[in-house]
């Protein structure tokens, strides 16, 4: 699907919509993401919408790409609708050197008929463009995603306390799979970006060059998984994630998730990375 409209003269602006991106396609929505990313600071599309735009098509994700004159990629949306309960929700980005030109505005409204007019848009670091764009299309503030960060060097984190009768192990790609799936399902019912992970997503996360199994913690009680803590490194930038903190809902209560937190912030620490940092709600 195409919506054509004009940007200036002899520049036609072009937006396609479509299920799944050719190899071309996904390279050039990832230069354009680069690009965007060194200019801003920050991503304009998330980890996992940026893992969506490999591969065969996902359902209910879609890829706008706007283009202006013979072609050029200007723009990138991708609207995903596969919440039960929430409106589809949307990341999109113009590139740097292209911005004052209402492209944003014309992927904003493509991507406002494409969810019926129900939609959520994700908005990465707050910048000005982005809040006077949710104002045009009509958008308010719902729902905010902060970063806590804390110090790791000359850090003296206690020794962690299990509960009665739980070990920890890490993670061993391919036998633990199925497990990990079903307790990440369970811990975050309430969540449905992060519960409704399927074996795909995680093998997407696999494959990535920051997985490292090393960091990926697994407790369990009688053979049973029970809770994990997944940490990732952020090299370029020195930084350890709280990627994941998952604890099972009938096992919780007991001191798992702090024991859990400290073995993954003790881990990072012998990375020999100075600060941590978790995203929160």
């Amino acid at each position: 699907m195409t919506s054509d409209d004009t940007v200036r003269p002899g520049r036609p602006r072009s937006i396609e919509t479509l299920a799944e991106l050719t190899p071309e396609q996904t390279d050039a929505v990832l230069a354009l993401l680069t690009e965007a990313a060194r200019n801003d600071g920050q991503h304009a599309v998330s980890e996992q919408g940026r893992l969506q735009l490999r591969g065969p098509a996902r359902e209910g994700v879609a890829h706008l790409l706007l283009t202006v004159g013979d072609g050029e990629l200007v723009g990138y949306a991708q609207l995903e609708g596969t919440d039960p309960v929430e409106p589809p929700a949307a990341e999109l980005v113009v590139h740097p050197s292209h911005r004052g030109q209402g492209h944003g505005r014309a992927l904003g409204s493509a991507l406002l008929a494409a969810s019926g007019k129900r939609l959520r848009i994700w908005a990465h670091g707050g910048h000005s463009a982005a809040r006077h764009l949710a104002q045009v299309l009509g958008l308010s503030l719902f729902r905010e995603l902060r970063q806590m960060r804390r110090p790791l060097a000359g850090l003296e984190l206690p020794e962690p306390r299990l509960p009665e009768g739980v070990s920890v192990r890490t993670f061993v790609p391919g036998r633990d799979d199925a497990a990990w799936l079903a307790v990440n399902a369970a811990a975050f019912a309430h969540h449905p970006e992060q519960g409704s992970l399927t074996q795909r997503d995680l093998d997407d996360r696999k494959a990535e060059p920051w997985f490292d199994p090393a960091g990926f913690f697994l407790a369990e009680r009688d053979g049973e998984l029970i809770g994990f803590h997944w940490t990732k490194v952020h090299a370029e930038e020195g930084l350890g994630e709280v990627y994941v903190l998952g604890i099972r809902p009938d096992t919780q209560g007991g001191g798992l998730g702090k024991a859990l937190t400290t073995i993954g912030l003790r881990h990072l620490e012998g990375q020999g990375l100075p600060t941590a940092m978790l995203y929160v709600d």
